[in-house]
């Protein structure tokens, strides 16, 4: 069941605001599923704390909820499914903060905000990396911004606290910017979506399926897309409670994803014909994201929260955030890792 989410008046990223310079404001988000064969039912006798598990998707789509692959699987265990829909990672991220979501697939950024913010989290799978082709800074085509420089003093739109963030930062930078050299506009994308097609916007920074929207039916230009910049790749994340009160069930939801996630590599075409009546995108706009996007999972590693760390300090720096972060502090043990990650969930 999909159920909408009412947001409180105050969320996280609001009172991580405060902290930061007036008007500071992607997704990474999985689409993927998968109709391979999965092993037999878990004893019903496992020690779950829950009978509901909520998940958390985003507005661009989740082909594992289309295809219903963890309610099949987890019904024999006595536990059903409630998903809920969010613009973007930030608020998905809010409702974990108040207990409204148990697990949800998020960009890099997200779940630094939500840290800084005093969220109790944890990191339990990363998604493979991505080319970074699937987000981007775009302008209108007959924009006379023509250089990530001729940003200055330029308004620029974007998600604040997610990928897009991080990408606008480090173009900045790329650029010779400062993030005080541009005029930076909250703007949710599906709000920014509307009023970049209707040429109200001059730069927007963003991620399919809304990137991709917006070349085909705005012929926006990409100025800089993210290859080389925002290629960390997301996370499913978790509240703390729930990962260490329900290890097995944690496993069993990341083995569809992931299961899910081997199928959509190799279905293109069908993931395209089971996603299309429920995005209401043209074939040809799903089909552009879905060559760019990556699928599969991997496990929370050193290395790979090294490079998550790199991203918090970069936002501490530019006082972002209200303090520095510590990453690790929102992982797991080496145990309860063993306990939640499939066997098929492979390191690369």
């Amino acid at each position: 069941m999909t159920t909408s989410v009412k947001q409180p008046k105050i969320n996280i990223f609001q009172r991580v605001s405060l902290f930061i310079l007036p008007g500071i404001f992607t997704i990474s988000t999985t689409l993927v599923s998968c109709s391979v064969d999965t092993p037999k039912a878990e004893n019903k006798t496992a020690g779950f704390t829950t009978k509901v598990v909520h998940l958390g998707y985003q507005s661009s789509g989740d082909l594992v909820r289309l295809k219903g692959v963890i309610e099949k699987r987890l019904q024999p265990l006595g536990v059903s499914v409630d998903w809920a829909q969010f613009a973007a990672g930030p608020q998905l991220m809010e409702a974990m903060n108040v207990g409204r979501v148990d697990i949800g697939s998020v960009g890099e950024t997200p779940p630094i905000f939500a840290q800084a913010a005093g969220t109790e989290l944890v990191y339990i799978a990363s998604n493979k990396p991505s080319t970074g082709q699937g987000s981007g800074i775009i302008v209108q085509n007959n924009s006379p911004i023509k250089t990530l420089a001729d940003l200055k003093g330029k308004k620029v739109v974007f998600q604040k606290g997610s990928a897009s963030h991080y990408l606008l930062l480090k173009a900045l930078e790329e650029g010779g910017l400062k993030y005080s050299d541009i005029q930076p506009i909250s703007l949710p994308p599906t709000e920014a979506r509307a009023a970049f097609i209707q040429g109200k916007i001059e730069a927007w920074v963003t991620w399919d399926p809304y990137l991709a929207s917006a070349q085909k039916v705005a012929n926006a230009r990409v100025l800089r897309d993210a290859s080389g910049i925002a290629t960390q790749g997301g996370y499913y994340m978790a509240s703390r409670k729930f990962a260490t009160e329900n290890p097995e069930l944690v496993r069993v939801i990341l083995e569809e994803i992931n299961n899910v996630g081997k199928w959509a590599e190799q279905n293109t075409d069908e993931v395209v014909k089971i996603t299309a009546p429920h995005l209401k995108l043209d074939q040809d706009i799903l089909t552009t994201m879905i060559k760019r996007r990556t699928y599969g999972l991997r496990p929370i590693t050193p290395d790979i929260m090294e490079g998550q760390q790199k991203i918090a300090d970069l936002f501490a720096q530019e006082k972002v955030i209200p303090q520095p972060i510590d990453v690790k502090a929102a992982m797991l043990t080496s145990e309860q890792y063993a306990a939640i990650t499939p066997k098929t969930i492979s390191q690369r």
